[in-house]
């Protein structure tokens, strides 16, 4: 069987797993560690945990969708996948890099290729600040939360928040609140992409706050400082004509 350095990894959903078997059989099974492409089956979660695993692999990503959102996954099909691979087109995506502190002092680090989000832990809605560049530009934010997106994630928890959708390939960021009580009619920011956001959280002990890097979550911060990673990417890859700057485009219209 012809060898095509292609390394297959699926989610646990049972349509994965059986997906990866049959284009297992069809180009031969292939260690990531050797492989030129990796194909993520299942959903936009897979996706972002297989990028965060290949992020300094210099590997190509592509993703069939074979979960339940997969805006980052292409169409399912098992045919002609070599020559798919071969024309598809790629998109480089930086993430954020996120250093959070607790209430011990602690720093932790973790990078976001969709968000960081700061949520409240308990009943009382959190009391943040917000300096972008050193400089205070909200005093004081009252509300359940707030996200720091890329464009890449602008489409996901963003969205949902009310958030604007940015384009792809711009080199920007946004900062939307999460259900904001004062200032209520605060929407959000958006800023040039080389900005360092620094959120401070006030009254943090009757207030605890969360802070959540994509999939990695840091409990009781004080502070989140903020900034994109331009040292690390990773390439993800879609089909001709379905690229992911369309996508968001789509997005847009969608009503």
């Amino acid at each position: 069987m012809e060898h095509h350095h292609i390394a297959f990894i699926a989610s646990d959903a049972p349509a994965a797993r059986r997906a990866r078997r049959e284009l297992q059989r069809l180009y031969g099974k292939c260690p990531p560690e050797e492989a030129r492409f990796v194909v993520a089956l299942g959903g936009d979660g897979l996706m972002l945990q297989t990028m965060h695993a290949f992020i300094d692999s210099g590997k190509a990503i592509y993703g069939m969708n074979r979960g339940s959102v997969g805006f980052l996954m292409n169409a399912f099909h098992k045919d002609d996948l070599p020559d798919r691979l071969a024309r598809a087109e790629a998109t480089d995506i930086r993430p954020l890099d996120m250093t959070a502190t607790d209430k011990t002092g602690v720093r932790h680090c973790a990078i976001a290729f969709n968000e960081v989000s700061l949520l409240r832990e308990r009943h009382q809605a959190a009391k943040l600040r917000i300096s972008v560049d050193g400089r205070v530009r909200l005093e004081e934010l009252i509300c359940d939360g707030i996200i720091v997106a890329t464009p890449a994630g602008s489409t996901a928890y963003n969205l949902s928040a009310h958030g604007p959708i940015l384009p792809i390939n711009s080199p920007l960021l946004v900062i939307t609140p999460i259900s904001a009580f004062r200032p209520r009619h605060w929407r959000s920011a958006i800023l040039h992409h080389r900005a360092r956001v620094l959120i401070e959280v006030l009254d943090a002990e009757k207030r605890p706050v969360a802070a959540v890097a994509d999939h990695h979550e840091t409990r009781d911060v004080t502070s989140v400082s903020i900034a994109e990673d331009r040292t690390r990417s990773v390439r993800l890859l879609f089909d001709a004509g379905h690229n992911l700057a369309e996508r968001v485009l789509s997005e847009q219209f969608r009503y």
